[in-house]
């Protein structure tokens, strides 16, 4: 880990690596752990090509709440080429058991396709079971805002959209014909992928932001995985709107989302003080 950097607004930022960060929480203001615990540690996995002022205000709502945070970041081509975002997904894992982050309390926070790279973690935890108990059972609660949810389709209109918007249409059937020529490199993995989110070991409770007017989300595709859950005994809470933002709800609707956010972590009960 490189040696630590404070800021003017209190947390102390280490470079894990190029695209992992950890923030300290040395804000004065915010609540201690309790004695003899460990504190609460955030992974965020951005959208993809997130900038910092575009995240500053989920990172001060977890750091005044009292966690750490954990910056995770994904890459356009761990998505194009899965076996790269496989073992993006070991790097992370080794990171969460080293000494330091081995005995913290997780939560997920997750935002479009920060969710695919999260599911990346999914796969091992899901193939190795015993190795990753410790880590599965300290995860309590996660949380996924905008997913990629669906088709192929809504995957490269989510990379056209991100990689370059003024030629969505070119990007997004250049995509859809890249995954059909490597199928066996793309298309399968993905299907391990969504077969082992459907699946998740993680048993914890879940949140859900969405909304009707996605483009990149099957809406409906993803009420029904979620009644599914809640069948299966999972305890889910989710916050829909008819019209909304791609990974803006905060930004669209503030209230119903901090609202919706600060019950689900009450009922977690994890903050380091409540």
């Amino acid at each position: 880990m490189s040696s630590g950097l404070a800021t003017a607004s209190g947390p102390t930022i280490h470079k894990i690596s190029k695209s992992i960060t950890l923030y300290q929480n040395n804000l004065s203001a915010a609540p201690a752990p309790p004695a003899g615990t460990a504190r609460p540690l955030v992974l965020l996995f951005p959208w993809l090509g997130a900038r910092p002022q575009a995240l500053l205000r989920y990172w001060q709502l977890y750091l005044k709440a009292g966690f750490d945070m954990l910056t995770v970041e994904s890459n356009a081509s761990q998505f194009l080429w899965p076996r790269w975002g496989l073992q993006y997904g070991a790097e992370i894992l080794e990171v969460l058991q080293r000494e330091g982050f081995d005995s913290r309390p997780l939560l997920v926070h997750a935002f479009s396709i920060g969710g695919y790279t999260f599911t990346q973690l999914l796969v091992h935890m899901s193939r190795e079971p015993k190795r990753y108990l410790s880590l599965t059972d300290r995860i309590k609660g996660h949380i996924y805002d905008s997913l990629v949810f669906g088709s192929l389709e809504k995957m490269a209109i989510g990379l056209g959209r991100t990689i370059l918007p003024q030629l969505e249409f070119l990007v997004r059937w250049a995509a859809l014909f890249y995954f059909w020529l490597f199928k066996s490199y793309t298309v399968d993995y993905f299907d391990v992928g969504i077969a082992t989110f459907r699946n998740s070991p993680v048993k914890a409770p879940a949140l859900f932001f969405y909304c009707e007017n996605d483009a990149m989300c099957d809406h409906e595709g993803l009420g029904t995985m979620l009644e599914e859950w809640k069948r299966q005994g999972r305890e889910v809470w989710s916050r829909k709107w008819t019209e909304s933002t791609h990974a803006g709800h905060l930004r669209r609707h503030p209230e119903e989302y901090l609202s919706t956010l600060d019950d689900f972590l009450q009922h977690l009960n994890i903050r380091a003080h409540m």
